[in-house]
């Protein structure tokens, strides 16, 4: 298994913007859960009820305990041969279909040094992506045991690959007492950082605004757990890859506006920690906004400031900060594939608060030359702000390790 990259930087000489011996961190990835991620590590009398594949009417789909969660697709784009897929073409493909890639440790590895990536942030497709489908489940033992199961799997994985795959740690997050307890036990595992729904209050337990959370923000903060919410991490801002094309689209037209609109569900998601007051009571917590994009947030923030004042006089007094203030203080946000005035954008959000992503190997990604999409960014951008971007900001927010 490779886990060291020559100390040269071909990309560098190939005009791609990047300082010589940077470490690429992409922030985004996805796993493809191989059908026996649950099943192999679950007690005996569990076997049968933990997520597992089963075919429904001649098409796998993962079961979890007789109710079906959805098709046991391949949750990326990348065929096995390495080409990847445009369109909605990929919809059709299951496990055998997508590159190994998406599931095996040392294709994975191969992958990424062929496209000059050093780690991966690595994030779930079968509990949806921040382990909303789980919060569906009825028995509280099995529940409990999906997230613990993953995160064990997520562990190995991370071992495995010689630290260069990082899997955010799903809570359980019907619970909050167990949330707690999961987040001490998965930073034990050495696991870097949380993955969670943003709507609890979909499953009948207070939302995030709630004082009752405060336990979770609190050693989230003392352990240096970053808290993550990807796009769609909830079943309401999901349905907005739904609901958003107009029916009179066609499926691919259908996949790109979809896509697009689900981008900016995480606005909500700033703005509610925003103005609650979570971040003012916990000044040490971080917050990620996982493949949202960053174009629109300087936008959003002064929106929320302009907002303050007209609809929210006195209401948020217990506020000490702006919302650019908290933003750049404890918010980090992802791009991808934005480049028009990226370095403007970059000042404005904070390039302290920027990370990259490539969303592999999901419909949006950047593969396979993901380094020369990113150039027409980083062409743009200093120097010292590249390395901020592409490794420093990532590697601090996450506590990774670097090769020396």
């Amino acid at each position: 298994m490779n886990t060291t990259q020559p100390d040269a930087n071909p990309r560098q000489e190939a005009g791609l913007g990047l300082p010589h011996g940077i470490r690429v961190i992409d922030a985004d990835t996805h796993i493809t859960e191989p059908h026996d991620l649950w099943t192999k590590r679950a007690p005996k009398t569990y076997r049968e009820a933990v997520p597992r594949v089963a075919d429904v009417d001649g098409v796998p789909h993962w079961v979890v305990d007789g109710a079906v969660l959805g098709r046991a697709s391949a949750s990326g784009v990348v065929a096995r041969d390495g080409v990847r897929s445009r369109g909605t073409d990929f919809i059709t493909w299951t496990f055998d279909d997508v590159t190994p890639a998406a599931y095996d440790v040392s294709a994975r590895l191969a992958v990424m040094d062929e496209i000059g990536v050093w780690a991966h942030i690595v994030y779930p497709n079968t509990a949806g992506f921040g382990g909303q489908r789980f919060g569906d489940i009825v028995d509280p033992k099995l529940k409990l045991l999906c997230a613990t199961l993953y995160n064990d799997a997520m562990a190995e994985l991370q071992e495995e690959s010689g630290q260069r795959l990082f899997p955010m740690g799903l809570i359980p997050w019907w619970d909050i007492d167990a949330s707690v307890a999961e987040v001490r036990r998965m930073h034990a595992l050495g696991l870097r950082g949380v993955n969670t729904t943003s709507d609890p209050q979909q499953a009948g337990v207070p939302d995030f605004s709630s004082r009752d959370w405060d336990p979770l923000w609190e050693v989230c903060a003392d352990l240096g757990m970053p808290v993550n919410f990807h796009i769609g991490a909830a079943h309401n801002s999901l349905s907005w890859f739904g609901s958003s094309p107009w029916p009179g689209l066609g499926p691919d037209e259908k996949l790109a506006v979809g896509s697009a609109m689900m981008y900016l569900t995480n606005a909500r998601v700033i703005a509610n920690f925003i103005y609650s007051g979570v971040l003012e009571r916990h000044p040490g917590l971080n917050i990620v906004s996982v493949e949202s994009g960053i174009g629109w947030i300087p936008f959003f923030l002064e929106a929320l400031e302009h907002q303050l004042g007209e609809t929210a006089p006195g209401s948020t007094d217990h506020l000490s900060s702006t919302p650019i203030e908290y933003f750049r203080r404890q918010i980090h946000a992802c791009f991808w594939f934005e480049n028009q005035d990226i370095a403007r954008t970059i000042e404005r959000v904070g390039p302290g608060n920027v990370l990259f992503e490539t969303d592999f190997p999901h419909p949006t990604c950047l593969y396979p030359d993901s380094l020369g999409i990113a150039a027409r960014a980083t062409r743009q951008l200093a120097p010292n702000v590249v390395q901020a971007v592409m490794q420093d900001n990532a590697v601090r927010l996450y506590n990774l390790p670097l090769p020396r």
